[in-house]
């Protein structure tokens, strides 16, 4: 099923009977004009996707009797895993997220971080040991590093993960790329890819960022980032900052790209084949380069019309209705000073996504509040869009 909604979603045809002829060369125009055709982002998705699961394939049996978090499947997120890249294709990241679980004697505990003062919500994971002497089936081969004393535990086994990748009892975000990263450079070799690609392992403090390059030139670019589920919910804490300033590196972001993924999944679904979502997204990417809008801020406002419009009215003859629509709606936004954020407390969420329970009910965040706070950069923001 998976396959089938992304080839629908990636061989999006331009053309449609159902338009009138000056629609149609608009949107020929635009297409042309902000080079529209969606990159073949499925294909190069599923190389990515494979080539990630034959290095987690690889790490657990490297690490399989070591305490280092347990690497769990990677879920794609980000524009190139939703379908509609902002990018050019050379220019496209494949992110994957990579959820970590506690290895065996361990438990993670999630505490708010009072630190950080960041715009995102943030927390701290703290590692804590627990006794694996009374499990239903114990480990003939591991101590429990409660109950064993410090020179057995030297002698006979592996450190805990508390003094391999953490900082104090919390988990660090920084020595756990660094782990990974050293680990990729020293498994690649074994890697079947390594036949067809050559890899470098580019600078980046909190995730492992690889360029692979085919002997033709051409590059894919993939972001691995870790993350820790928050319960059983699709919202995650992710080791990477969005923002410039970078936190400590004990401090895990609140991130809801899974939960988008997600969404987009669901709309692909119940859209018409021919939907225009994704390159309504796109072309207003395009349009809003330079004017200072983030990207979040333009997917947060088509996430809301999705749930506001109804899904039939998203066929491709109506893709400049929905752009202008998305350009109107961001307006209004700015000139309140607020864009509210898609998943706090909306009634029109799709019930397949799960949010904790403090979602229900919660003070939305607001994404222009910079600008409530700030009126010169309302004033500046307002300009530039009407420039547009």
């Amino acid at each position: 099923g998976v396959h089938e909604v992304d080839n629908r979603r990636d061989s999006e045809s331009e053309e449609s009977e159902e338009e009138n002829p000056a629609e149609r060369n608009m949107i020929w125009f635009f297409s042309r004009r902000f080079q529209l055709s969606v990159p073949k982002l499925a294909s190069r998705r599923w190389v990515v996707q494979e080539l990630l699961s034959d290095l987690l394939r690889v790490s657990h049996n490297l690490f399989s009797d070591s305490f280092f978090p347990v690497l769990e499947p990677v879920i794609g997120v980000g524009s190139a895993c939703e379908g509609w890249s902002p990018h050019k294709e050379e220019d496209v990241v494949y992110c994957m997220f990579v959820p970590l679980k506690p290895p065996r004697g361990h438990a993670f505990h999630l505490e708010p971080d009072s630190t950080g003062e960041m715009p995102q919500r943030s927390m701290r994971v703290r590692v804590e040991l627990v006794c694996t002497c009374t499990e239903d089936q114990p480990d003939q081969n591991m101590l429990c590093f409660l109950h064993h004393s410090e020179q057995e535990l030297k002698r006979n086994q592996v450190a805990s993960l508390l003094h391999t990748l953490c900082t104090g009892p919390y988990l660090d975000g920084e020595k756990i790329a660094l782990w990974f990263q050293t680990f990729v450079i020293s498994a690649w070799s074994m890697m079947p890819q390594s036949r067809r690609y050559s890899m470098k392992v580019l600078p980046s403090c909190r995730s492992c960022k690889m360029k692979l390059m085919k002997a033709s030139g051409r590059s894919l670019f993939v972001e691995t980032v870790f993350s820790v589920q928050q319960g059983d919910s699709d919202i995650f804490l992710s080791s990477q900052p969005t923002e410039a300033q970078i936190p400590p590196s004990t401090t895990w972001l609140e991130s809801y790209a899974v939960a988008e993924a997600k969404f987009f999944r669901h709309v692909t679904m119940h859209a018409p084949p021919r939907s225009c979502h994704l390159k309504c997204l796109r072309l207003c990417a395009r349009i809003l380069e330079g004017s200072g809008l983030s990207i979040y801020a333009l997917k947060t406002t088509v996430m809301h019309l999705l749930t506001l419009i109804p899904l039939s009215e998203w066929q491709h003859k109506y893709l400049l209705m929905r752009v202008d629509d998305t350009m109107r709606y961001l307006r209004c936004c700015l000139e309140e000073k607020h864009l509210k954020h898609f998943f706090f407390d909306n009634e029109d969420m799709p019930r397949e996504i799960s949010l904790p329970p403090a979602f229900q009910g919660a003070q939305p965040l607001n994404l222009f509040q910079h600008l409530a706070q700030d009126p010169d950069a309302q004033t500046e923001a307002l300009k530039k869009f009407d420039d547009l």
